[in-house]
């Protein structure tokens, strides 16, 4: 076994209704504009399939929204393991005061980072593991419509095993692509699995409807619009991932220089010093995660 997947259920809770946009309205990705050639430039990873379907499976049944920006932002694969520590130490901070002190630390990661901060589980996961995220990043980069297939073969793989199915919390849909989306747009679900078990035949006596946990929920308000929660998603049929609303064009060619466009401030000079308390998770609160149970919230009993 690999490793099991840590999973978060976060509800985003905006000021007016939530409607995503159809995946079939998506524009279609612009080819990336390749930088000028060099002598030193690494050449771009080659994963046959299988590799893929082995880098993908801790987050293969990601819904969709989530899923996309944990692509994204493991292109950044070396600001992950700071934004994971930050978004640890700052874990009690939920809604607007999470994004106002976010705002006030001056985060200077990618908003496909920053996006993640309030899954800090997701963050600590992909932290504990830099080998497999800077993988996934490069073949996300340099092989982006073999990465999406990979990710239909691993979810057709265990919605036909029985594990992957429709519930309270999502909406799986088959034909001719397999999406995995919230029931209601505001109300965002992770699952929490074990890539060894979803993706083989149960066996003899297994239970397959526990294999993949739904947990716990924290609200957030619409401030998180920004980093492009509302708009995030798949174009499937066309291998394009759309972000904050615009089609992801960043590749292996272009990754120096391409800018995804985000309203959000991008801050590059030094940052102020922290101005809030730096708390970690506790290890029951961490157990929870684990476990797919709402955490209950420790940090008001420290000073």
């Amino acid at each position: 076994m690999r490793r099991q997947v840590a999973a978060v259920l976060m509800v985003f809770s905006l000021a007016g209704p939530w409607v995503a946009p159809a995946s079939a309205q998506a524009p279609l990705p612009a080819v990336p504009e390749a930088e000028p050639p060099s002598a030193a430039a690494p050449s771009p990873p080659s994963y046959p399939p299988e590799e893929l379907e082995r880098i993908v499976s801790p987050i293969a049944l990601y819904p969709d929204p989530l899923l996309a920006q944990v692509l994204a932002a493991a292109t950044f694969a070396d600001q992950i393991p700071e934004a994971a520590r930050w978004a640890n130490e700052h874990h009690y901070l939920k809604g607007s005061a999470l994004t106002a002190a976010m705002a006030e630390d001056q985060l200077p990661w990618d908003p496909s980072v920053q996006a993640l901060v309030p899954f800090p589980s997701v963050l600590g996961m992909m932290a504990s593991d830099m080998p497999w995220t800077q993988e996934l990043g490069d073949a996300f980069l340099a092989q982006r419509a073999d990465v999406m297939d990979a990710v239909q073969r691993q979810r057709l793989k265990a919605e036909q095993f029985g594990y992957l199915r429709s519930n309270a919390q999502v909406t799986v849909t088959s034909g001719p692509y397999c999406e995995i989306l919230p029931v209601r747009p505001d109300f965002l679900v992770v699952p929490y699995y074990d890539p060894a078990i979803v993706f083989a035949a149960p066996r003899r006596g297994f239970v397959v409807a526990g294999a993949i946990r739904f947990g716990f929920g924290i609200t957030l308000g619409a401030a998180f619009a920004p980093w492009g929660w509302a708009t995030s998603r798949f174009v499937w049929g066309e291998r394009a991932v759309v972000l904050n609303g615009e089609p992801w064009r960043r590749g292996w060619v272009n990754r120096r220089t391409y800018v995804h466009p985000y309203a959000i401030q991008r801050h590059t000079g030094p940052r102020p010093a922290e101005r809030h308390r730096l708390i970690g998770r506790s290890p029951r609160e961490r157990e929870a995660e684990r476990s797919g149970r709402p955490p209950r919230e420790e940090h008001h009993r420290r000073g």
